[in-house]
């Protein structure tokens, strides 16, 4: 799968989807997909992740919004060249579909809150790919 990166106020975001087979069930519309986050702090600053705010697409053209603090529980301070990474997923009831998103994050210094682009990618099985 590819990898989609941007970078928002000198926090990088690069992030990587895998379709997970073993527990999707395509008969009952059930694709299942992990995704891995990498953040990395290329500014002068540190930083802390606050918060995420999701989009999750599926080809249906439902759209969900998941907001909450942090990332899988934690709200990760990035020193100057600092990375984070994690691994979460999503499920869709469609096999293709995508996600985007805003992570807010925390100058601790000023204190000054920015939005930090999730950048869009795609969920889909590779068997779609070809």
């Amino acid at each position: 799968m590819a990898i989609s990166t941007q970078i928002t106020h000198g926090i990088k975001v690069s992030a990587e989807a895998f379709f997970q087979s073993e527990m999707s069930a395509p008969e009952n519309k059930k694709f299942v997909f992990a995704y891995r986050i990498r953040i990395e702090n290329m500014g002068v600053q540190t930083m802390q992740l606050l918060s995420r705010k999701w989009l999750i697409y599926d080809s249906n053209g439902i759209v969900k919004m998941v907001e909450g603090d942090g990332v899988i529980g934690k709200q990760p301070i990035l020193k100057p060249n600092d990375v984070y990474e994690y691994i979460s997923g999503s499920q869709l009831f469609t096999e293709i579909g995508k996600m985007e998103g805003l992570y807010f994050f925390k100058n601790v210094d000023t204190l000054q809150v920015s939005e930090v682009v999730i950048p869009s990618f795609i969920l889909t099985p590779s068997y779609k790919l070809n």
